[in-house]
């Protein structure tokens, strides 16, 4: 009753109020979902027609709006709650119903074998959004958000159209063993993540510390990545279509030297052996074919002749829908990417079906499926010969034929693998990834629900190497045929209890889990191919070395786990966790491991003396301890094994078998992380300043070490459980409204990490020089001289102590005994881990229009280039036109002098070439987009319409100058360069 007087007394105000209003004003009234309770502050303001103008609702929620319209369109905005558009008419009424907003706090986030609030979560866990990871265009998901999960160290391997992604989650663990975090799409294990769509993706979860992975016990040693796809949704059928295409460019590739750089610097190697005064000394220095090529100007530049543009192109369309029983998601994509080398290229056909299905009352069940189809061909990266080739003479005969060896050398030409049926190397590959499920979730407080997915793969590879090529280079034609068949079968069975006691909330959770993977492959190989264009599909004609070998693996893993979630008032927070696990790749006696966990959370906020306070919305600690264990090794490791070997009776071929050099440990047992987490989050100004504050501390035991073995002893090596390691670091996130208006918006997150990674300890006290292992260092470091300069003239005395001259290059004496030897003056230089990794995120909206820009820094590692030490002093080939070496004119600290007589691999120290501070900042992503939603589609069958364009890593700065054409997260690599890539792309709903 009260709720119809206040109604009728707005109504009967708001009459008045027009009988007295101009043509040109409406009026109107803000209340919250209810229609009961007026709101006060709302910002409302005109979308359509003319300059932005908006006011505010009194205290009593009414306001009054100037419009040159006759009708439109207004928005209202009110902090707590979601923005509303609503129609106005001139001369009638308008009242706005506000929703609340959902509190980020009470977002859902997806943990182990369940869900939980944010709120409530005690373990460091950070959740993105689909929509976050389908704004950077990319074929493979974790790359979409390298950068901005804090604690996770994600990089491209290469710049190839099927090129994989490094990832490591706070730091490389293990030494020989694998360091992968686990991936676990829909509740099944599933390694192959590129195989997923972006725009089918819900929601993403990283999982970080010992409590939040504890659950997955040694599956979740390095890390937990948890994605969640989208399912139907209950009304009306949605269709939506999602595409861009665009153009792949090369990012940054070193240069060779030019015609002129290179002739000087073959004349400088003879000159410094006295053999080349002036130009008169040509005949000594170059052949007639060089010299007729020079006076030519007929120089090569094969990087134009090989390097092109590549594209990349994606096209999806879901449908979802249902109704209260019965909801379907399906969706279907099609990725096409070409390299910037010619026969280069990835086509990916993937499709998924989601199916949920209530039964009755008490049960619900439903199925996932995913099939992924790869056709891809590959080639090996030319650039490689062309850097290093003499680039002098023609590149094809009168007759338009490609001249297989330039100046008749003995080096092949760069070009030579794109001649018709010389070199193919296709690969097919297919996988499905199918789960199904039945779930009991009628019972109060009670849920049970059995869950079994099977990933099914099979691939193909042939590759094909005619005699003209630059792998077989005059030699017999050779083919390799590779096939491969694997499947997995994850069971798990999950059972939930929940009961709320006053102020007690309990959840108890009990996993039973097991997984059988098993695989078979065949290999064969043969040379002397008889028909170039039967390619690899022959081998039977082969008319030498013929080979067939196969192969069988079987592994599996049983697993039981518990869980209790407990709270207090809701804001003390417990977890416990224990798993146990055994796996078949250990050995017997040694398969079984417990690994337990406990968390803590005190909500601070919470508190009673907290509630008169104002500066603090969010404010709770966390603090976590737990064990995880790693078999990630190969099976039969703990097996010894025979390897075949040519042997012979009197000249009579036989067949012979030793030892592997690798030998089997009967003892091999689980490596060991134990870790601990202290955290904060916070939260100002109603959470429009909000973040947290991680520090952990993560230490390995019995490493799964690829020990040495003497010589002596018959065999090379063996697994392990030797050494410690330790990663320690701090992880801040950061997320704010800057500014939030009706008309423009500005959301910025910053992710911040600093890692260090350190062995504690080898198979003795001593650190492993032969393996590169130093205690109180990473896992991977760089151990060598380290070079001071070049001995320049005036020098000669001191040089000539240490057996060298001008020019040559000059190391540290680092226990300063007048000379230098590998034993006593090397050291370590330096590592490929950042000191610390940052990313930026920037979103702005103004009405329709979008923007993101995403930077991402990482700083402090060093690096070893392969173009930095592509350098022959002899001159014979090519090399990178930034060296600067040493004349008597110029007398540059960088490179020694050219010497015709030595190669670079023969000149003293000349491994100390190339080290440099790897530090670099870029752009990775910029993204303009404007939307088109309700009345301004005009349209009854478009739901909303985006079009948009993307720059991904258009812009890198690097610290050091000797970067600068160089991408420096390819860590020091030049096969296949990295590249940027611009597409524009438009995502559809019906």
């Amino acid at each position: 009753m009260r709720h119809k007087i206040i109604m009728t007394i707005l109504a009967f105000t708001f009459i008045l109020q027009s009988w007295g209003q101009t043509s040109n004003t409406i009026t109107g009234v803000a209340l919250d979902a209810d229609g009961r309770k007026p709101l006060a502050s709302v910002t409302v303001s005109l979308l359509s027609g003319g300059s932005a103008t908006s006011t505010s609702t009194n205290q009593v929620g009414e306001f009054s709006l100037r419009v040159s319209e006759q009708s439109g369109r207004i928005r209202a905005s009110l902090v707590g709650y979601g923005d509303e558009e609503v129609a106005f008419q001139q001369g009638q009424p308008v009242t706005i119903l506000m929703r609340a907003a959902q509190s980020e706090l009470d977002q859902v986030v997806v943990v182990g074998y369940g869900t939980v609030k944010k709120r409530d979560l005690t373990g460091s866990v950070v959740s993105v959004k689909g929509d976050e990871i389908a704004k950077v265009p990319s074929a493979n998901i974790i790359e979409s958000v390298q950068g901005k999960v804090p604690g996770v160290d994600i990089t491209r391997s290469n710049g190839s159209a099927s090129a994989g992604v490094n990832i490591a989650v706070r730091g490389n663990r293990s030494i020989t063993a694998q360091n992968g975090p686990l991936f676990i799409v829909d509740g099944v294990q599933y390694s192959n993540i590129q195989d997923i769509n972006p725009n089918d993706i819900q929601s993403m979860e990283i999982l970080k510390d010992a409590s939040s992975t504890a659950i997955y016990g040694s599956r979740g040693a390095n890390g937990v990545i948890i994605i969640t796809t989208k399912r139907g949704a209950t009304g009306k059928a949605r269709i939506d279509f999602n595409a861009y295409a665009g153009l792949n460019q090369v990012d940054r590739y070193p240069s060779v030297m030019d015609l002129n750089q290179w002739v000087r610097l073959r004349r400088e190697a003879y000159r410094a052996t006295g053999r080349w005064n002036s130009e008169a000394d040509d005949n000594i220095v170059f052949n007639d074919a060089e010299l007729a090529a020079i006076r030519n100007n007929e120089y090569i530049d094969y990087f134009d002749l090989l390097v092109k543009n590549g594209s990349q192109q994606n096209y999806q369309v879901s449908v979802s829908g249902g109704n209260e029983n019965t909801t379907v998601y399906f969706s279907g994509d099609y990725l096409r990417e070409t390299g910037i080398f010619e026969r280069d290229a990835t086509d990916r056909f993937g499709a998924r079906l989601n199916i949920d299905q209530k039964l009755g009352s008490y049960f619900k069940a439903g199925m996932q499926a995913n099939v992924t189809r790869y056709e891809i061909e590959q080639r090996r990266d030319p650039l490689n010969q062309a850097n290093k080739i003499n680039p002098l003479g023609r590149l094809r005969d009168d007759d338009g034929n490609l001249i297989l060896y330039p100046l008749n050398g003995s080096a092949i030409s760069p070009l030579a693998d794109l001649e018709p049926n010389a070199y193919a190397a296709q690969t097919n590959r297919t996988r499905v990834l199918t789960n199904a499920y039945v779930e009991l979730t009628g019972l109060k407080g009670f849920t049970a629900r059995s869950n079994i997915g099977i990933t099914l793969s099979n691939s193909r590879d042939g590759v094909y190497a005619g005699s003209y090529t630059i792998d077989r280079n005059g030699g017999f034609s050779q083919a390799t045929y590779d096939a491969d068949n694997s499947y997995l079968i994850n069971w798990e069975n999950v059972l939930t209890y929940q009961k709320e006691l006053g102020d007690h909330n309990f959840t108890l959770s009990g996993v039973n889990s097991f997984l059988l993977n098993r695989s078979d492959n065949i290999n064969a190989s043969g040379q002397d191919l008889l028909l170039d264009g039967q390619l690899f599909y022959a081998l039977g004609n082969a008319r030498r070395n013929l080979a067939t070998n196969t192969n069988y693996v079987m592994n599996n893993l049983l697993s039981f786990a518990g869980r209790l979630n407990y709270s207090f008032k809701g804001k003390y927070l417990l977890t416990a966790t224990g798993r146990w696990d055994g796996s078949s790749i250990l050995a017997k006696g040694h398969q079984w491991a417990f690994f337990p966990s406990i968390a803590a959370a005190w909500r601070i906020v919470d508190e009673d003396f907290m509630k008169e306070q104002q500066l603090f919305s969010e404010l709770k600690l966390r603090a976590t301890y737990g064990k995880a264990g790693n078999s990630a090794v190969n099976p039969y490791d703990t097996q010894n094994s025979l390897t075949r070997v040519a042997f012979a009776y009197d000249d009579v071929a036989a067949t012979g078998y030793t030892f592997s050099p690798q030998i089997g440990n009967p003892f091999l047992g689980w490596e060991i992380t134990a870790t601990s987490n202290l955290a904060l989050d916070f939260g100002f100004l109603g959470n429009r300043l909000n973040g947290s504050i991680d520090v952990y501390d993560s230490r390995t035991t019995d490493l799964l070490l690829n020990r040495g073995l003497p010589p002596t002893t018959g065999v090379t090596s063996v697994i392990q459980n030797v050494g410690k390691t330790r990663n320690r670091g701090i992880e801040v996130a950061l997320n704010a409204e800057v500014w939030k208006n009706t008309a423009f918006g500005w959301n910025t997150a910053i992710s911040f990490t600093s890692n260090r990674e350190e062995i504690m300890e080898l198979v003795t006290a001593d650190d492993d020089i032969g393996n590169g292992w130093f205690i109180g260092h990473p896992t991977q470091v760089f151990y060598d001289y380290e070079k001071l300069g070049i001995w320049q003239l005036g020098q000669e005395e001191e040089a000539a102590r240490y057996g060298q001259k001008p020019g040559d290059i000059r190391v540290r004496d680092m226990n300063g005994d007048g000379q230098i030897d590998a034993t006593n003056d090397r050291r370590v230089l330096g590592n490929p881990r950042p000191n610390w990794l940052a990313g930026w995120d920037n979103n702005f909206t103004y009405k329709g229009f979008d923007l993101n820009i995403y930077v991402f820094v990482r700083w402090g590692q060093m690096l070893n280039p392969d173009f930095l030490r592509r350098y022959d002093p002899q001159g014979l080939g090519q090399s990178t036109a930034a060296i600067d070496y040493w004349t008597p004119e110029n007398p540059s600290n960088d490179y020694p002098r050219p010497n015709s007589g030595m190669s670079l691999g023969s000149m003293l120290f000349s491994s100390s070439l190339g080290y440099v501070d790897g530090s670099f900042a870029r752009i990775r992503n910029i993204s303009l987009g404007y939307t088109f939603q309700g009345d301004r589609l005009k349209s009854k069958y478009l739901r909303s319409l985006r079009i948009y364009g993307t720059a991904r890593n258009p812009f890198t700065w690097t610290r050091s100058s000797l970067l600068n054409e160089y991408d420096p997260e390819r860590g020091g690599s030049e096969n296949f360069p990295m590249t940027k890539l611009f597409v524009f792309g438009v995502n559809v709903g019906f």
